[in-house]
């Protein structure tokens, strides 16, 4: 099957065909560096690193860019409130915003372009768009013309007269029409600035990633990335401005990722209902913050609450444990070879789930197949198996795993490492105890040993009696 995507530019499914043999390039939209992540960003951020991984495991060479906004009026705003400098702000949150993502298991970008340092290129496009008679300046601003480009409107599918109803009109009046937009606006006193052909000033949001992408990919390149609330006028834009100028196809596929709501409401700091990353990792693991953010499928809404969370992580342990049961797995000789059958169910598994990623990333499915193989592997391990297909099935499964790592960027710890994350007791106190219990066992002292394991459990510690010994599984006590 080959890889299917949904452009909205098309507003339809396509077969992805890069513009060059194997090559992918690509650019996503990031941040503007004012404030730590929300949970959006987060969304946003680990859908287009799996689909980035998802491109490398299907053999592409892939480039992938992600900017950072870094002169904007928040962030000068901020600036004043703290009394700090811009750049004393932008460089304290990428940094924060590069903890937090390392923390989500989200590849680094191979580029990752700040605004501020592409200024001579956006002083370059607007001068080019104006002798072309596609942008004008007026009192040290320069706006784009958006009647003089024909194609205004495809990417969103809105119409101009649409537009203009909606369109708020300047005060100043300083536009020659309620629908253009800025590309370069004149600083204000205070204001960060550089100096152009129209006096100092700063460029206008849009035009910063069509210079960036621009110039670090050339142009076309093939997937251009970011949440739905972009296509427009962010998007919309930027395709206007770059062909306008260039005279060609900006980029081929567009792919933007749906809202989180928070309870089934739009997340906003107004409603008091707004969480960062930072919040969220507070009280669940990051991984399991990736795993909730995959179960549903990239262009749908995502309903964020504390109690799909937990259900995400309560999920995400199903699966840890069939592999803590798989490492621990005790055979029996007597058992007829089964290799035909794991060779059936792990293929079955890798065939499906890319079934599932090339029908336009479909995560939400990919994660059904794994949990279906989960169900598979239980069986066979409930039914007991040869020390060869134990062994054997070990080998395989470490396949899959690798291809979940490598693409969902999940299961990236041990079971040990999962079931101590919940862990409400001192590791040393538990140790402790798993020995005196032992001794008991030993002294035939079963009142002792059980009252020790009740002693656990209460504490959300499972024990389980092994051929290896003695080991635990924390998990989280609800609502405790």
């Amino acid at each position: 099957m080959m890889l299917k995507l949904f452009n909205t530019l098309s507003g339809e499914k396509e077969i992805f065909t890069p513009l060059e043999d194997n090559k992918v390039k690509m650019y996503v939209c990031g941040v503007t560096v004012y404030d730590y992540c929300h949970i959006g960003h987060a969304r946003s951020s680990i859908v287009f690193d799996t689909i980035r991984r998802y491109l490398k495991y299907k053999g592409f060479d892939v480039t992938f860019v992600k900017n950072f906004t870094d002169v904007d009026d928040k962030i000068i705003k901020r600036a004043n409130e703290e009394n700090k400098s811009i750049n004393e702000i932008t460089d304290f949150f990428i940094k924060a915003h590069d903890e937090d993502m390392d923390k989500l298991n989200i590849l680094r970008p191979d580029y990752t372009p700040r605004a501020t340092e592409y200024i001579d290129g956006m002083i370059k496009l607007c001068e080019k768009l104006i002798e072309k008679g596609f942008a004008y300046e007026s009192n040290g601003d320069v706006y784009f013309k958006v009647r003089s480009f024909k194609d205004y409107g495809k990417l969103s599918k809105r119409d101009l007269d649409d537009l203009l109803a909606g369109a708020r009109v300047d005060v100043n009046e300083i536009k020659e029409d309620p629908l253009d937009f800025a590309l370069w606006k004149r600083s204000k006193e205070g204001e960060p600035g550089w100096n152009s052909p129209w006096g100092r000033g700063r460029p206008g949001w849009h035009i910063e990633c069509s210079v960036m992408s621009a110039e670090i990919l050339g142009i076309p390149f093939d997937i251009h990335g970011g949440g739905k609330d972009l296509i427009f006028p962010h998007h919309e834009n930027e395709i206007a401005q770059s062909e306008a100028a260039e005279g060609k196809e900006f980029a081929r596929y567009w792919i933007h990722n749906g809202f989180v709501n928070i309870n089934k409401e739009k997340m906003s700091k107004s409603l008091g209902n707004f969480f960062t990353i930072r919040d969220v990792l507070k009280e669940v693991d990051p991984e399991v913050l990736r795993f909730f953010l995959l179960t549903t499928h990239y262009r749908s809404p995502l309903d964020f609450s504390f109690d799909n969370l937990l259900e995400a992580e309560n999920a995400l342990e199903r699966i840890y444990t069939t592999i803590d049961e798989l490492d621990s797995a005790v055979f029996n000789n007597k058992k007829p070879v089964q290799k035909a059958k794991i060779d059936e169910i792990i293929d079955r598994f890798r065939k499906d789930f890319v079934e599932s990623m090339d029908d336009d990333f479909n995560t939400a499915s990919a994660i059904s197949n794994i949990f279906e193989l989960i169900k598979e592997v239980n069986l066979l391990l409930s039914e007991k198996l040869n020390s060869e297909d134990l062994n054997y099935l070990k080998v395989r499964f470490e396949e899959v795993k690798s291809i979940i790592r490598d693409v969902l960027g999940i299961l990236t710890k041990t079971p040990s490492e999962w079931f101590k994350m919940n862990l409400s007791i001192d590791e040393g106190e538990l140790q402790k105890l798993i020995e005196e219990r032992e001794i008991a066992r030993r002294n035939k002292d079963f009142a002792k040993a059980d009252a020790i394991r009740n002693e656990l459990k209460s504490k959300g510690v499972e024990l389980l009696d092994t051929p290896a010994g003695t080991k635990f599984r924390a998990r989280r006590l609800r609502g405790g």
